[in-house]
């Protein structure tokens, strides 16, 4: 059947487009249609087939009529397998057959030879990747409308004739089908109409190969056509399952988030009534409580055991206790030989810048195993500074001092307890040899170490 083109296609291309805002949805549920969020794949139907027809014409939106001035269109039949692979996208085996007309002349063209043309499609089969809109809406369950577009690649073989002004017909190939690959560019809507049944709507653009699709292989661009097509589509499978075409998976999770939002209601006006019964039965236990604490809690002397346990009482403060509110004994302190080895060891590389209380590096390291041993077992030091008769009383009584003090801060600076530390300066007035000389002197400038 041959009809004569105006513009026919690109008017139904434009319907496509108009009818995306329809984009209609559905609130009305069967068992099936619910599915709860994030479900595997085999909870849906996903396999489907279609059938369809419609008009085949070298008229597109992209070019115009192609290398004839007069695009006939021509019926067109055909079906596809498609299987859904998200909500979003699919990939769809196609098939069409038809007849694709043109009438002249070509430009420039012999109108003896080719006034018009005809190709007949022997077989055209391509998979394509089908990328489906508007079914992310929370606001229903399950799409009535379907927007898509698609474009994928395939192979078709074709038989152009070119006919005279006179209407005698020459084939372009001699015998066979012309080879050729093609990339399918297309767009439509399917509208649901029934359980696992759906109208297909679509216009598509086919890039061919080749510029002999029409049999005029003159130039440098390669033909192409179009096909507007309508049929129906039919889900495979189990029909109490729901589409996953069709399927919204946004509303489904507002759905699951609305029921458990109620059952979490429920729950929660329970647990309420159950909270004032436990609030009335606290209100009583407190007043008990509150009884029992302050005879529980009670400390007369404050030695931080009460009174119910306390076999010691009315301990005088400050008095450190055991568990059962007696003084406890004292602690018994032992230095050992090596504690005093440590000290003398310190006392024997102690040494100061001349006239100063600065400590010498070298020292330093005899000094840490004094402070270590104060660390560890708690002892207390006596530090005593001394020095020879040269220079002041006074003078000399403050370096003793101050040396006295420089060890000290150095203890503490290493962890020992500033307040187990005496320093004590006594200038020149301890002597333990004679000043008359030098090694006397020498001995006289010195700091006492005393573990108490």
């Amino acid at each position: 059947m041959k009809i004569n083109f105006n513009k026919k296609t690109l008017l139904l291309a434009t319907s496509l487009l108009v009818g995306g805002k329809l984009m209609a949805q559905t609130d009305s549920l069967s068992k099936g249609d619910y599915v709860q969020p994030f479900s595997k794949g085999a909870t849906f139907r996903t396999w489907s087939i279609g059938i369809d027809g419609g008009l085949l014409t070298p008229y597109t939106i992209f070019r115009g009529h192609e290398d004839y001035d007069t695009p006939n269109s021509n019926v067109g039949y055909g079906g596809y397998i498609r299987n859904q692979f998200s909500h979003s996208f699919g990939a769809q085996l196609n098939f069409f057959r038809g007849n694709v007309e043109g009438t002249g002349p070509v430009p420039g063209g012999n109108t003896t030879i080719r006034n018009s043309y005809k190709t007949q499609i022997n077989y055209a089969v391509d998979l394509a990747g089908q990328f489906t809109l508007a079914n992310i809406s929370w606001r229903n369950q399950k799409n009535a409308i379907q927007p898509y577009f698609s474009a994928g690649f395939g192979l078709m073989g074709f038989a152009p004739k070119l006919i005279s002004a006179g209407g005698a017909e020459t084939d372009f190939k001699s015998s066979g089908s012309v080879k050729a690959a093609y990339i399918p560019v297309g767009l439509g809507l399917k509208m649901n109409v029934a359980n696992g049944v759906a109208i297909d709507i679509g216009y598509q653009v086919n890039f061919v190969d080749g510029d002999n699709f029409d049999g005029y292989t003159v130039g440098s661009s390669n033909d192409k056509f179009s096909y507007a097509h309508i049929g129906l589509e039919f889900a495979l499978g189990n029909s109490s399952k729901p589409k996953l075409i069709t399927h919204n998976p946004v509303n489904s999770m507002r759905n699951e988030y609305l029921m458990k939002d109620a059952q979490l209601q429920a729950k929660l006006d329970a647990e309420r009534l159950k909270n004032e019964q436990l609030r009335s039965d606290l209100n009583a236990t407190n007043a008990t409580v509150t009884a029992l604490n302050a005879k529980f809690t009670a400390d007369a002397d404050g030695d931080g055991v009460i009174d119910l346990f306390d076999k010691c009482p009315n301990t005088p403060a400050g008095v450190k206790v055991d568990g059962a509110g007696c003084p406890l004994p004292p602690a018994k302190i032992v230095i050992t030989e090596e504690d005093r080895r440590i000290v003398r060891n310190a006392i024997a590389n102690l040494e100061f810048d001349f006239g100063k209380a600065t400590i010498k590096e070298h020292s330093h390291e005899s000094l840490d195993h004094v402070a270590e041993i104060l660390i560890n077992k708690n002892f207390s030091l006596k530090l005593a500074g001394h020095t020879d008769n040269v220079g002041s009383t006074d003078a000399n009584l403050k370096l003793s001092k101050d040396r006295a003090e420089a060890i000290k801060a150095y203890l503490v600076e290493k962890g020992a307890n500033a307040s187990r530390i005496e320093a004590t300066g006594y200038g020149k007035s301890q002597p333990i040899a004679t000043n008359k000389t030098a090694a006397g002197r020498q001995k006289n400038r010195r700091v006492e170490f005393t573990l108490l």
